[in-house]
């Protein structure tokens, strides 16, 4: 059982999330991720972008803020006297370290992705024994661990580190299966793991997700739940579609392709491990617990529904390269990727003409311009390319459905419902799997495809 940063954001919230794992404990062995509490991890990331130019007194300043809250939400929460102090007791030894950490880095006047990693892990790490504390608070046996004496040992790529899963599974079933059996609950931190020489790394922002399904797959869980503020995967962002509705059943692939291109609920790696096991997932509310949610599975209960949602995301940028001298060339894409690559530029979505004269390449908004350097930089002094052009005000829409498998006209159906309300559309992506359509429109033009698209497949609440 995960739990999201609003989950665990207050006492009264982490009150309502012991209530959710004491009920579940009376029927299952229950092991419960954390989050952060719901902020703390945007102030430690802003304290590690700042605190090269920090002096003492802001660093101090800095963590009697997280201090108070966390002190507060314990002193909320915990209504016994020994288990507050030795929950105090723990939050207190980590913010004598978490300033000691900032005051080294103040001097060197530097962050490393290393030191960055170690600054982030402490919103989970404060969290943990909190929610643990709280849960013992209820007469219920829990201890907290954090994710490396759990079992989430990583590779070394600080910032966006990978589980090495046969390490994950023999720590997993040495520590936590032992407790799980014997009736203990466990507490780990999301989001942060461990390498093989204890050096602390993040899994990448959400990450807390994938942490619960690399615990559950190394554990076998019988299900993973993903625990946070709506009431499961919705068929598009409600913030652009108020008729959006809850989606009661996704397929791995699914859940895979909505989470990559927007879907906030769910990180996308969660999908690979518990795919592998071929564990359940289901997504649920924590402020509303009754709803069914939406349950994720390798297979979706047959349906008529042709496509099931509709993702978007605005926080993307596209590059677009032409030449007329690319056509017939071989290697001139792999050069690309090679050099995006070796920069840690992640591609998210690519679309080449026929003529190969024209290949349009969508990255994170934050990486769009050093992604067009790089490529003008690759190709100076070669007529290869004759433009290599930058966009920001772009958005990815992506439709998404198991349905759309050999089903003829889906593809009309997207583009003239768009059409119909004057959207232009700039490039398009279709895997081979036909369980998406991705195509880019202007920023500006994201709610209007959106909502477009829902209405054109009924998607909405009574449809």
């Amino acid at each position: 059982m995960k739990f999201g940063g609003t989950s665990v954001g207050s006492a009264e919230a982490i009150r309502r999330v012991a209530e959710i794992v004491e009920e579940a404990h009376r029927e299952h062995e229950v092991l419960v991720v954390t989050s952060a509490m719901s902020g703390v991890t945007d102030e430690l990331e802003r304290a590690a972008r700042l605190v090269p130019r920090w002096t003492e007194e802001d660093v101090k300043n800095f963590v009697g803020r997280i201090r108070r809250r966390h002190v507060e939400t314990v002193n909320e929460v915990i209504s016994s006297n020994l288990i507050r102090r030795e929950v105090l007791g723990h939050v207190d030894s980590l913010l004598d370290e978490l300033e000691k950490v900032l005051l080294g880095l103040s001097y060197v006047g530097e962050v490393t992705r290393r030191s960055a990693d170690l600054v982030l892990s402490f919103g989970e790490r404060l969290a943990a024994p909190i929610l643990a504390g709280a849960l013992r608070d209820r007469g219920l046996e829990a201890e907290h661990l954090e994710a490396g004496e759990a079992g989430v040992i990583t590779d070394e790529r600080f910032g966006e580190a990978e589980p090495i899963l046969p390490a994950c599974r023999r720590k997993a079933q040495r520590t936590l299966v032992p407790m799980l059996r014997s009736g203990k609950i466990p507490v780990v931190t999301g989001f942060i793991g461990e390498t093989v020489d204890g050096e602390i790394t993040t899994l990448g922002r959400g990450g807390s997700d994938y942490s619960a399904a690399i615990l559950g797959a190394a554990v076998e869980a019988d299900e993973i739940q993903i625990w946070t503020d709506v009431d499961g995967v919705m068929t598009a962002n409600p913030r652009l579609v108020p008729d959006a509705r809850t989606v009661p059943r996704l397929s791995y692939d699914e859940a895979l392709e909505l989470a990559s291109f927007g879907a906030e609920v769910l990180h996308p790696k969660t999908v690979i491990p518990a795919r592998a096991e071929g564990i359940p997932i289901r997504v649920k509310n924590t402020f509303n617990p009754d709803a069914e949610g939406t349950l994720i599975t390798a297979e979706t209960q047959p349906t008529d529904e042709v496509v099931k949602a509709v993702a978007s995301s605005s926080d993307v940028g596209m590059v677009d390269v032409r030449g007329t001298t690319m056509i017939g060339r071989p290697g001139v894409a792999g050069r690309i990727f090679t050099k995006l690559g070796e920069a840690g530029i992640n591609v998210i979505m690519i679309s080449q003409s026929a003529s190969e004269s024209n290949i349009s390449i969508i990255v994170s908004e934050e990486d769009v311009r050093e992604a067009a350097r790089i490529i003008e930089r690759e190709f100076v002094g070669e007529r290869l390319v004759d433009r290599v052009k930058a966009y920001e005000d772009v958005s990815v829409v992506a439709v998404v459905g198991e349905g759309m498998r050999g089903t003829p006209g889906v593809a009309s159906r997207v583009f003239s419902a768009v059409a119909r309300e004057g959207v232009n559309v700039r490039t398009i992506s279709q895997g081979a799997s036909e369980v998406n359509i991705s195509f880019v429109v202007s920023e500006e033009d994201e709610a209007k495809a959106v909502n477009a698209i829902h209405s054109e497949f009924g998607l909405g609440e009574g449809s």
